[in-house]
């Protein structure tokens, strides 16, 4: 039962971090193993996304329900899929010299004893390389960022 918090002071401006977060159908253009996602359905500030991830021989696709809190927070719960549980929570703290304290969380169990064990080995490694391509995003879409901290510190 994989479990990885990590929390990170970014360069960037949370409502930036959380728009690159939010933006959920650009995901394969940046995120490894990510091949697809789209946008099933939308109500406000909740939507449903479809994702397709694959790693060597393993090809998933699942459904998410993500709720937004603007410039704030986004959760994530699992609805659909090859998984027993996911959820994840993306939270934004703005910092005074406009830097951004980002704290990511998930939790996920796949329903496969198989992709649990092939996955459990490399789970923290994982997920350190996922939060990186949203942190490597931020620099490509907005530059190095308003802080003086241009490398970020992972906390």
């Amino acid at each position: 039962m994989p479990v990885h918090h990590e929390q990170r002071r970014l360069p960037w401006r949370a409502d930036q971090l959380y728009d690159l977060v939010a933006d959920v159908g650009t995901y394969p253009e940046f995120i490894p193993w990510c091949m697809a996602a789209r946008i099933r359905k939308r109500e406000g500030d909740v939507f449903w996304a479809d994702l397709v991830i694959g790693f060597k021989m393993f090809r998933e696709r699942f459904t998410s329900k993500v709720v937004l809190t603007p410039g704030e927070q986004i959760d994530v719960s699992y609805t659909n899929g090859p998984f027993k549980r996911m959820q994840n929570r993306w939270m934004f703290i703005p910092q005074d010299d406009g830097s951004c304290l980002v704290d990511f969380d998930i939790d996920f169990e796949f329903r496969s004893i198989v992709l649990q064990k092939a996955i459990g080995v490399l789970f923290h490694e994982a997920v350190r390389r996922m939060v990186g391509a949203f942190e490597t995003r931020a620099r490509e879409l907005y530059g190095p960022g308003v802080a003086s901290n241009e490398q970020g510190d992972s906390i």
